[in-house]
Parts: structure tokens; sequence; C-alpha cells
């Protein structure tokens, strides 16, 4: 269905092990119907992070590809592999009686993200040496808080679906740690793919690990309220980044959570 978007040199068995154990852990007393998004979601920003970092040449050939996809967001029709996808993802979503009232910020999402995979090829392309603050502030270019909105929409509670402008916030800041453990785990391929990296912008691991644990204290004290109003959204939360953190070695969130 999407020919070529899945080269099978960066989407590999371990790469799809590794999404759907993450996927299922974070949220296991769902079906596959309920993973259906998160899923293809968090696949879809793989992709599209290979398309812009990798097969992109030129800062207009990467900017070509944001605002494609920013089109098809809005109801354009796909002329590629990566905008059919994403054309699909959005009509799955509007099967969820409330997407029309949140899609606003669906899309304020995926801009961000788009927006910061962008930013990411810039700082490659004229080797900048972005500091800890600034690398930290373009975390978006994961694109995990894409996945979650993209999951809650589809699949949250009530309440959830409510203060999702709130919960962003909370997802933004996970994701700002997986960001950084992303790069801890990943140092050697990103080097080798030529991949920006913290650990190649002169930030030791020391100062790393010392950011990683601050924010993942950050993210408890504030997933902690969202426990009495949503439970099972707390908890896709906490599993999400712990069992990121569990399967690496590092369990900073276990111990502060």
């Amino acid at each position: 269905m999407y020919s070529g978007l899945f080269p099978a040199a960066a989407f590999d068995a371990g790469c799809y092990d590794a999404l759907t154990l993450t996927m299922a852990f974070s949220a296991p007393w769902a079906s596959a119907d309920r993973l259906k998004v998160a899923n293809r979601a968090a696949l879809w920003v793989m992709a599209v992070d290979q398309l812009v970092n990798h097969t992109a040449i030129t800062r207009e050939q990467a900017g070509r590809v944001v605002r494609e996809c920013l089109s098809v967001a809005d109801g354009a029709v796909p002329r590629s592999a990566a905008t059919r996808f994403l054309a699909d993802l959005r009509d799955e979503l509007a099967t969820a009686g409330e997407f029309g009232e949140l899609r606003w910020l669906w899309r304020d999402q995926l801009a961000r993200m788009l927006a910061c995979m962008v930013r990411a090829w810039v700082w490659r392309d004229r080797n900048a040496v972005p500091t800890l603050e600034r690398y930290l502030d373009n975390a978006d270019s994961r694109g995990s808080c894409f996945v979650d909105l993209s999951h809650w929409i589809y699949t949250a509670d009530r309440w959830a679906r409510a203060h999702l402008e709130d919960l962003r916030d909370v997802s933004r800041l996970v994701q700002r740690y997986l960001h950084l453990l992303g790069d801890v785990t990943s140092y050697r391929k990103d080097v080798s793919w030529g991949d920006l990296n913290v650990l190649s912008l002169g930030v030791s691991s020391t100062e790393v690990r010392e950011a990683m644990a601050g924010l993942a204290r950050e993210a408890a004290d504030l997933i902690e309220p969202v426990r009495e109003r949503s439970p099972r959204t707390a908890t896709y939360l906490r599993r999400q980044i712990g069992f990121t953190a569990g399967i690496n070695g590092i369990s900073d969130f276990d111990r502060t959570a």
C-alpha cells in the first residue's frame, strides 16, 4: 500500500518488534483495534523522519515533505506513499466523533513535529552545535507527542479528550525524556548514519543522565494528578517511558515515579 516508504535497511524486524511491544506494554488493556492508530502513527513518524533526515538532500526537499503533509492533514488528496499513509491515518481518526473539534490540536502538533524535523536537518547540514536546552526544545522532532495525541483522540476517555491541551504539556515533557533516552541508546547508530545525537554536541553523558533524571521527576509530578481523573491515561504515560527505559537498562523514571 505504501511502496518504498519502509526500506529494509532502516525498518528491520527489530524495529517493528520494539514499536509494537512498546505500545502493547503502554496500554495492556487495549485490543489490537484500539492500538491501531497509535501503532500506525508511530510507524508513520518513523517513515517521515527517514524522508526528512536521510532522503532529503536539500532544505527545499525537506520543506516540500512538510508542505505536502500539512496539506493532506488539511484534507488535500495525497500524492505520495507518505501522504497516502497520513491520509489513511487522518481518515481513521475521523471515525472518532470528537476528531472534528480536536483536529486543530492534532494538526498543530503535526506542524510542530515537522518543523522540528526540518530544524534538526538544518542543524546537521550546517554542522551546528545547539545547546542542551535548545536541543531539548526541539524534542517534538521525536514525534511521540503526535502519537500520544492521535491515540488519545481515538481511544481516550471523556475526561482525557476534554483536557488534551493540558495532557499535551505532560506528553511533551515525557517526550523530552524519551528524546535523550533515544540518543543514549542509539549513539553508535546515529553516528554511523550521520544523525544528530546529544552526545555528539559536546554534552557529557553525566549531563545527559542528570537532565534525564530531572525530566523523569518533573514527568512523575505532572502525571500523578492525571491519575485521579484518568487512571489509564496516567498509566499509559508512565508505562510508555518506563518500558522504554527498562528495555535499555535505565531506570531513573522508575525510581522517581
